[in-house]
């Protein structure tokens, strides 16, 4: 059987890139069954694609706020904004659990520990400020800022298959990141 469900490549691909969309965005897709291995490595592999949305959601507001007439700086925060809607901050709130683990300064099981709180320290909020501030600015300065939006939407979710290849190690035994590690090959 081919297709969403099916046992050929079409359908192996398609569950893949199902799952990328719906790990990565909020748009909701169905997705039937738990994800194994190669399902997790299919998502990953087909994490670009994915940029897609998200820098396209960017891009969209990006050209509706020009042809409103808003300036460039409000234009970019907004394309800011939408992208952390679609992605439902998923980036961001990984980012601020970075900052905070790394600058705890604890050993690595108690920068892990610090990392799964559901709070926010004062890293993650200064890193996100930061992050936030750059981003808008970048968008507001770049010529072509709806091409722009979309290149970086692409781009930055090319870190996905790199980071989860072979050597990576996991920093914990559950969660996405223990089912994926390791599994994408080199030449994906």
């Amino acid at each position: 059987m081919r297709g969403r469900g099916g046992g050929g490549a079409a359908g192996r691909w398609g569950a893949g890139l199902r799952l990328a969309v719906t790990l990565l965005t909020v748009v909701p897709l169905p997705f039937s069954g738990e994800a194994g291995r190669g399902t997790a490595r299919r998502a990953m592999v087909c994490a670009p694609a994915v940029g897609l949305i998200t820098g396209g959601a960017a891009a969209l507001v990006l050209v509706g706020g020009d042809l409103a007439g808003l300036s460039p700086l409000p234009r970019a925060v907004l394309a800011v904004a939408a992208t952390a809607a679609i992605t439902r901050a998923l980036h961001l709130d990984g980012l601020a659990d970075l900052a905070d683990g790394l600058g705890s300064g604890r050993p690595a099981d108690e920068a892990l520990a610090v990392m799964k709180r559901s709070d926010i320290g004062p890293f993650g909020v200064v890193t996100l400020v930061l992050t936030l501030l750059v981003q808008a600015t970048c968008l507001a300065s770049a010529p072509h800022a709806a091409t722009a939006a979309l290149v970086a939407g692409v781009t930055g979710r090319l870190a996905l298959p790199w980071a989860y290849g072979p050597g990576v190690p996991v920093a914990g035994l559950r969660g996405l990141g223990a089912l994926v590690a390791g599994p994408v090959p080199p030449r994906a």
